[in-house]
């Protein structure tokens, strides 16, 4: 079996990777694209960043990234003979803020989610037996969000977003390569979401964090104060989320990580 991984020199990508004897990696730059004809799975993780300030240029940046590639991806897979399962990326954005989802609940109306919304509706065009991942915070030392944290945390300058009370949803990295692979095993097809069970706070994972690294976390960041530097694109930050994995429980995937300190802890002991 060879995977083809598009937009696989990014985080989660490299970590794939790893788990694949020749994985054919196509990187941001989309050059020979074509080549995932020849693979038996094809994963796409094409997406420009989204935590960054969002300017009218960025957000088409973030579409055509998401929405443009997916659709390039789907007509190869559809005109191949050889690929015969695909992985798309979606995220949990595309819920409402303060309440429990799981992949059957109703979903948000606002930029994030109506991207996220495109993004699946172009994934699930392919003629293939498809499967969508909807995935929640990223948690690793080699990237994602926790890569952005290590500096100031290890300088003692980490701290709460306001009163940390916004719920975070996330997945261990670990956990997550797991998920892609059990979804490979067992040819599951729709959607899932990629979250523990157990979501945590800011406040807790601020914490959590620093204990891990064995720092001190005392300060607050007054949510203007990422209004400021991130503009729009500070929704990313300021999310609560309740994300549920019912899909993946039903289907008998365990998590390894499922708390918020056995993935710190163990990340970084």
């Amino acid at each position: 079996m060879r995977v083809g991984i598009v937009g696989g020199s990014g985080f989660i990508g490299r970590n794939l990777a790893k788990e694949f004897k020749n994985p054919l990696i196509i990187d941001s730059s989309l050059k020979n694209l074509e080549e995932i004809k020849n693979c038996d799975v094809v994963i796409n993780l094409a997406g420009a960043t989204i935590l960054r300030r969002w300017s009218e240029n960025y957000k088409r940046k973030l579409y055509f990234s998401r929405i443009e590639t997916t659709k390039k991806v789907v007509k190869i897979i559809n005109d191949s003979n050889v690929v015969k399962y695909f992985i798309s990326t979606s995220a949990i954005g595309i819920y409402p803020n303060n309440c429990s989802c799981s992949e059957d609940s109703n979903l948000a109306d606002n930029f994030l989610a109506n991207l996220a919304k495109e993004w699946e509706r172009e994934a699930l065009k392919c003629k293939k037996p498809t499967s969508i991942l909807r995935l929640s915070v990223v948690l690793g030392k080699d990237g994602g969000a926790i890569k952005q944290m290590l500096l100031p945390f290890k300088l003692n300058l980490g701290g709460t977003i306001g009163r940390g009370c916004n719920f975070l949803s996330f997945i261990d990295i670990r956990d997550l390569v797991r998920i892609y692979k059990f979804l490979i095993e067992n040819r599951l097809t729709g959607i899932f979401n990629a979250s523990t069970p157990f979501y945590t706070t800011n406040y807790e994972f601020t914490k959590t964090l620093a204990k891990a690294l064995n720092k001190k976390a005392l300060f607050i960041i007054p949510p203007f104060i990422l209004k400021i530097l991130y503009g729009e694109g500070a929704e990313v930050l300021l999310s609560s989320q309740k994300v549920i994995p019912k899909r993946l429980i039903e289907a008998g995937f365990e998590f390894q990580y499922p708390t918020i300190e056995k993935s710190l802890f163990t990340l970084f002991k």
